[in-house]
């Protein structure tokens, strides 16, 4: 008797977090009408067939091997971040050349990436979806806004964007979790912070959403990114993109 008790206790307040997560998901895609995406994780795994890791590897082989080994903590370069390391470079020679050149590095390899990038599950469908009812989307992203366009343009998802994709330039230190990429499209858009949603997958994201003013919808396709987004603060957090499609099709 105690274990059925304690089981239906347990289904009663597992399906009362449901309701509340559909409530708060249902008001936040309620209230926008200006959505900023995240590039890869919401729309795309744009390393499913093109190591982030490896590339992050191939970035600090080609420092060392040019006598710059010193320029990375050892914590930097195993970090299997290709963005860590970027930034970490930027941090001790801002606006330099070797900056410059890692930075079109990184590009080039992102820009491979997006050959083998694997759409997000129901994000197309999403945006298409979106567009159709009358809000407008940009992109808010750390990712080259070349590799951004290209990505978006193989899956006929350009116009749904166009031309509102904000995304690396060579002022890296504005890279979220700055607000600067998420300030540029609210303001070449016109619109108030409270009007427009962030859908993000990383703690950064969320950061710079609070520091935008923008409510923040959190994707995380497994437990651990979920982990990561709720420590950072994140309150609403989908496993899947699919739930906020129903929403908008008035499915749910």
């Amino acid at each position: 008797m105690t274990s059925d008790t304690t089981s239906d206790t347990t289904q009663t307040e597992l399906a009362a977090e449901d309701d509340s997560l559909t409530d708060d998901l249902r008001e936040a895609v309620a209230r926008a009408r200006v959505v900023l995406w995240d590039f890869d994780g919401p729309i795309c795994a744009l390393f499913a067939g093109h190591s982030a890791e490896r590339v992050a590897i191939e970035l600090v082989e080609w420092l060392e091997g040019r006598g710059l080994h010193g320029l990375l903590t050892e914590a930097e370069r195993q970090s299997l971040d290709p963005h860590v390391v970027l930034r970490a470079v930027d941090r001790r020679h801002p606006g330099s050349d070797l900056v410059e050149e890692l930075e079109q590095r990184l590009t080039q390899e992102e820009l491979r990436a997006t050959e083998r990038a694997m759409p997000t599950p129901y994000a197309d469908p999403l945006i298409r979806t979106w567009t159709a009812v009358g809000s407008r989307l940009a992109v808010a992203t750390n990712n080259s806004p070349l590799v951004v366009r290209q990505y978006l343009a193989s899956r006929g998802l350009g116009a749904c964007f166009a031309p509102h994709i904000y995304g690396r330039t060579r002022e890296l230190s504005r890279l979220k979790p700055h607000p600067h990429c998420l300030n540029q499209a609210l303001n070449a858009m016109g619109a108030a912070p409270s009007s427009a949603l962030m859908i993000g997958d990383t703690p950064s994201d969320h950061l710079a959403a609070r520091e935008a003013g923008v409510p923040f919808l959190g994707y995380a396709r497994n437990e651990h990114k979920e982990k990561l987004l709720r420590d950072a603060g994140a309150e609403v957090v989908v496993g899947s993109l699919e739930p906020v499609l129903k929403l908008l099709r008035g499915q749910a």
